[in-house]
């Protein structure tokens, strides 16, 4: 489909279209949403799939240094003392102080919205009660869109687990969606992959091989599961045989959210002990944080291992007491927070706090957030902006 003209002709006093889109692309988002309103070319044009996808570095500019954190939805989280899972916080990511408070405009059966992940300001939730993660939501905060995604193209969900990446050669959003059976042993997952351009889901193949005789699996995650370089990352620690030894096995699913391609990778050679271990994001880099014991008796190392051709370990971080990991902020602090403990000289027991980490001097900053967080970039986009059953509020 052409692009439409955004100005008709030219006069003294118009200037060329092209020129007129330079100026376009490079405007804020809530100014772009009212200059719509000038005139029908305008209205059309800015809400192309070619212009929002060419608009997208001009709006990471615009937001740059904001991230968005709400409260983690987790078992132990969901009563009347948690702060209200369906409000979210933009907040600047060097000072975590707020800007402003976002509600969620839906619900779930639940009541707890679980976050799924974000890509370029577009926020995709799940229902955190539900197993099967069913009912998912994809969520424009910046012009105040979203959408339910239509209904699974799978015969049954089992053990479910999302990932949202962008397609950056499509300009599609899309979101993955792996169910592993509970039969013994495990069969291949199965997989199927929703993309917003067609609205609809397809089943996609593994495509690699399976172990083939799995007992027990879990996906082992804190956070979102990373989306980094063009493709989404799990880790699943798997018991494997029916023999009386049957440790722990781990591995590295990575899929291709462009060519919709899975391929293993390797761990990191590390032998060291392993209280847990999971991957995340440093520095637009894949991530593996280990938690294990150190030498003294109740102490903690942190090890932090980034890939580029290969794992390298960045660093061996000393931990005082238990912590819980939140994520890295985009300029490569690590924020975590640290559980209450009781404080010996009057046993009270001392709040959880959490804190930000300089990998490199070790300095600690505390911020005043006292409640475990998902946390994600955030900026401001134009998708959704038009489309399929898409809802305003």
């Amino acid at each position: 489909m052409s692009e439409p003209t955004i100005l008709l002709r030219r006069t003294n006093n118009r200037l060329p279209q092209e020129i007129v889109s330079e100026i376009l692309v490079r405007l804020p988002v809530k100014s772009l949403l009212r200059f719509r309103c000038v005139c029908k070319s305008w209205y059309r044009y800015v809400a192309t799939p070619n212009f929002i996808n060419n608009s997208l570095p001009y709006c990471n500019d615009h937001s740059r240094g904001f991230f968005i954190h709400m409260p983690k939805t987790i078992g132990s989280m969901v009563s009347s003392s948690r702060p209200h899972g369906q409000i979210c916080t933009v907040a600047s990511q060097h000072t975590f102080e707020a800007i402003s408070e976002l509600r969620i405009p839906f619900t779930f059966q639940s009541g707890y919205p679980h976050f799924v992940g974000s890509c370029n300001g577009i926020l995709c939730f799940s229902d955190f009660m539900s197993f099967e993660f069913e009912d998912v939501y994809l969520w424009n905060p910046s012009i105040r869109k979203f959408k339910r995604l239509p209904d699974t193209c799978l015969s049954k969900l089992f053990n479910v687990s999302l990932g949202f990446g962008f397609d950056s050669q499509n300009n599609d959003y899309k979101v993955v969606r792996i169910s592993v059976s509970t039969a013994k042993p495990m069969p291949p997952p199965d997989v199927e992959v929703y993309s917003l351009s067609s609205d609809s889901w397809k089943r996609v193949g593994l495509g690699i091989s399976w172990r083939p005789n799995i007992v027990f699996h879990k996906f082992s995650c804190t956070s979102t599961f990373p989306f980094v370089n063009g493709r989404l990352h799990w880790m699943i620690e798997m018991i494997e045989g029916d023999g009386q030894e049957r440790p722990f096995t781990s591995m590295i699913l990575s899929f291709d959210v462009n060519s919709e391609k899975f391929k293993e990778l390797p761990l990191p050679d590390d032998e060291g002990s392993c209280i847990t271990k999971f991957l995340t994001s440093f520095k637009e880099k894949l991530a593996l944080i280990k938690f294990g014991y150190g030498v003294q008796p109740h102490s903690l190392l942190c090890s932090i291992w980034v890939m580029g051709d290969s794992w390298n370990k960045l660093r061996v971080l000393p931990i005082e007491n238990l912590t819980d990991f939140i994520g890295f902020t985009n300029d490569g602090l690590l924020l975590v927070q640290k559980r209450s403990q009781l404080v010996s000289s009057n046993s009270e027991l001392e709040r959880n706090k959490s804190v930000l980490i300089d990998p490199e001097t070790l300095h600690e900053k505390e911020i005043q957030v006292d409640y475990r967080l998902d946390v994600a970039a955030y900026m401001e986009n134009l998708a959704l902006l038009d489309g399929a059953n898409v809802l305003s509020y």
